[in-house]
């Protein structure tokens, strides 16, 4: 009698840094149940690998520029999302809600027996995925972490070997400059390793606006707007810059400026 052998998980992994992509595959090249068939260095080409290949299990770096994990989530849906372990140098807050809601992680650095649990509950993972309770509890994970994130009164950044701390209120307007985010306060400039898509979560949607997918500016600051052209505005700020509002963003800054 023919037994056929049980189908291999096929798992993608998602990290910005080329030696935890390696280490993952080296780690998991003995294990006879899990098939790599992919590997993506940012969130925008993890988003695509998902779809096209549709993993059952995938090693998620939570903070990488530009989309970050929980951006890449976002993307596909919950509910279109495989089996996920989070790899994550992130901060204890984090590491709990990981727990209590039942999603697993891999803490940078990690050792090869922790490595192994956490791929063995994996295993179990991509079982449940079809009943729908790993789904819901990804949804309340990221409800959670959200719900934390959310409009901090202060920011703390490095600048010249010093940290800074910033208020949210000082803050004149922000930009994306490669994989950082840059916080314009009166004639001072910070660079944080962030996303603009992290920084809209995390900024009180009643006083800052995200005029261009690349800019966000403190409504109180803004002076003035001046017709260009098909379209789009520039905005000028209290602190002299001259900024490009988009098209797209023209109506939700009109509302905003006009409450």
């Amino acid at each position: 009698m023919n037994t056929q052998e049980p189908r291999k998980i096929s798992a993608l992994i998602v990290d910005d840094e080329a030696l935890a992509r390696k280490r993952i595959k080296r780690l998991l090249a003995n294990d006879s149940g899990i098939e790599v068939i992919g590997e993506c260095s940012d969130g925008q080409r993890a988003v695509e690998a998902i779809r096209n290949l549709a993993p059952d299990l995938l090693f998620l770096d939570v903070q990488m520029p530009v989309m970050n994990g929980f951006d890449v989530i976002r993307s596909i849906g919950s509910e279109h999302m495989p089996a996920i372990i989070f790899v994550t140098a992130y901060d204890q807050y984090a590491l709990e809600a990981f727990e209590v809601h039942a999603v697993d992680y891999l803490l940078k650095p990690f050792n090869r027996a922790r490595f192994e649990k956490t791929v063995t509950h994996a295993k179990t993972l991509v079982g449940r995925m079809q009943e729908g309770a790993v789904n819901g509890q990804l949804l309340t994970l990221l409800g959670s972490l959200q719900r934390k994130q959310e409009m901090p009164e202060r920011f703390m950044v490095k600048s010249g070997g010093r940290i800074v701390f910033l208020r949210a209120d000082d803050i004149d307007w922000l930009e994306t400059v490669g994989n950082y985010v840059r916080f314009h306060v009166g004639r001072d400039s910070h660079l944080m390793r962030e996303t603009m898509n992290g920084m809209e979560l995390k900024l009180d949607p009643r006083r800052f606006m995200r005029i261009h997918r690349s800019i966000i500016v403190n409504i109180d600051r803004v002076k003035e707007l001046q017709p260009w052209t098909k379209g789009e505005y520039v905005v000028m700020m209290r602190d002299g810059a001259r900024l490009t509002m988009s098209r797209r963003y023209r109506e939700r800054l009109h509302t905003a400026l006009h409450k």
